[in-house]
């Protein structure tokens, strides 16, 4: 349990950190987080702790940080709380901080969602790639994540534009969960552009940061960011990357945190997948064309995954007009009944006498603007 003292020393360090910081995880590890906190404030400190915390030690924001992030509707999760992904943080426990400083689990996790923070990284895939995918991108990006999405696994990205924020939507039109993870604080939207698809991703997932409210975007933030993408999941799966990514980089803390990188192929003439073909040759990922594909390599962490499983499908007791009719229903939108005839192939007669059976079975939904997929969970 935190109480509000510790929950105040530890949301001052994470200010005075600004990330990862080695040497200061390595002080809250041998005296605690209460200790650390005052030890940093009076500057009672070896001379490597002095040098990496004397330009922020004297900014104590933490009250206003956490007032903030309350009035958000969101909180500061730590080691301290049930919600810490402990299991999750074990994976830098074989890290050597002391020759890479950011080679260390967050002091702490600025939330912005009511899920618990445990409970939906569970199970969890990162789906990363570049911001300007091409249409073959994007499509596997929706396919994939909304897959796996309607299977019970969360979606981890960081919600920048091109195939992060297809990953992000693509599990929520699934009525899926995912997580968006910042390079700044939570109370800012980053992108701008994507600031309706953050809120909405709070709304069934999360939106955290190790940065503390006020903390704007840097280069070097995103690149720490990208190894809490990897340490929240159970595997990592790059679509579409260039030779020179964050991407990538995401693919390579997935390796050193013991996670499976995976990467999408494509084209050998398009550069958007360069990245993706150069890791498969040189074993830096493993080839996936769908998520049966991802969940051979991340299933085992938490949940055995054996080929006949694999190959059943939610859809599998469809048959005749009643699966014609469901596939020909989009992952995103809906159709009205006449759109489904024409694009089942079916009489609208047909049509119309499929869509109850299948609203009945749970499979559809109807509104005002049509019919729609239900979000389908596989049985466990």
């Amino acid at each position: 349990m935190n109480d509000d003292s510790s929950r105040s020393a530890w949301a001052y360090l994470s200010s005075v950190a600004q990330g990862p910081c080695g040497p200061l995880s390595d002080l809250v590890a041998a005296v605690g987080a209460d200790d650390a906190a005052r030890a940093v404030r009076e500057w009672d400190l070896p001379p490597a702790l002095q040098k990496v915390t004397q330009s922020r030690r004297h900014l104590d924001t933490a009250a206003d940080d956490l007032e903030l992030i309350e009035s958000l509707g969101g909180r500061f999760v730590t080691p301290d709380d049930a919600e810490w992904p402990s299991w999750r943080m074990l994976a830098f426990d074989g890290c050597d901080s002391g020759r890479e400083s950011e080679l260390v689990a967050p002091l702490g996790l600025w939330v912005l969602g009511t899920a618990s923070l445990a409970e939906l990284t569970d199970r969890a895939i990162g789906v990363v790639g570049t911001r300007a995918p091409s249409n073959y991108g994007t499509s596997v990006t929706a396919d994939i994540a909304s897959d796996l999405a309607a299977q019970g696994w969360t979606i981890v990205s960081g919600a920048a534009f091109g195939v992060d924020a297809a990953a992000h939507r693509a599990a929520l039109a699934v009525e899926g969960a995912s997580i968006a993870v910042l390079a700044c604080g939570v109370d800012r939207a980053y992108p701008a552009a994507h600031q309706a698809l953050l809120r909405r991703i709070a709304e069934d997932g999360l939106v955290v940061s190790e940065y503390a409210p006020n903390t704007t975007p840097q280069r070097h933030r995103f690149l720490e960011r990208n190894r809490l993408i990897a340490v929240l999941s159970d595997a990592v799966a790059v679509i579409e990357a260039g030779r020179r990514s964050g991407a990538r980089n995401t693919a390579k803390w997935a390796r050193r945190l013991g996670r499976p990188a995976l990467a999408v192929p494509g084209s050998v003439n398009s550069t958007t997948s360069v990245g993706c073909n150069q890791m498969i040759r040189e074993g830096e990922a493993i080839l996936v064309a769908n998520a049966s594909d991802v969940l051979v390599e991340a299933g085992p962490l938490r949940l055995p995954v054996d080929e006949v499983t694999l190959d059943q499908r939610v859809t599998d007791g469809l048959v005749g007009d009643q699966l014609l009719v469901y596939e020909a229903l989009p992952v995103v939108g809906g159709l009205a009944p006449q759109q489904l005839a024409e694009a089942s192939g079916l009489p609208i007669g047909n049509v119309r006498a499929a869509l109850p059976m299948l609203e009945l079975a749970g499979f559809v939904v109807s509104d005002e603007s049509g019919w729609h997929r239900v979000r389908q969970r596989r049985a466990s």
